[in-house]
């Protein structure tokens, strides 16, 4: 199943290491989970160079993906999106093995 990314959320991540003036064949999305937020779990996401021996690693839009293994257990499934509207602009995670969310949507529990 994996780490999904759609290519809206893909577009985004792009604009970002364009406007950062990063170099898009080193740069990797790192996806995590790290505990606080409202419910639980909080998603991390961040731009790195970085690819850990034990990361699980995805490609999907021209965008790499990394996760660790722990963080995995909790993201395999995950679908990240993101969003451009009235009410706010942001990265949205849908995740499948969320047991509840907080109204954010930037944290869960499991």
């Amino acid at each position: 199943m994996g780490i999904q990314l759609t290519e809206a959320a893909a577009r985004e991540i792009k604009n970002i290491v364009q406007q950062q003036e990063l170099d898009p064949q080193k740069i990797r999305l790192r996806v995590g989970v790290k505990g606080g937020g409202c419910s639980g779990f909080s998603y991390l996401l961040d731009l790195t160079e970085q690819e850990r021996e034990n990361d699980e690693k995805f490609e999907q839009h021209g965008i790499v993906v990394v996760c660790d293994p722990k963080s995995y257990l909790y993201l395999n499934g995950v679908k990240i999106d993101f969003k451009d509207e009235v009410m706010g602009r942001g990265f949205v995670f849908h995740n499948p093995n969320a047991t509840s969310t907080c109204g954010c949507g930037s944290s869960f529990s499991a």
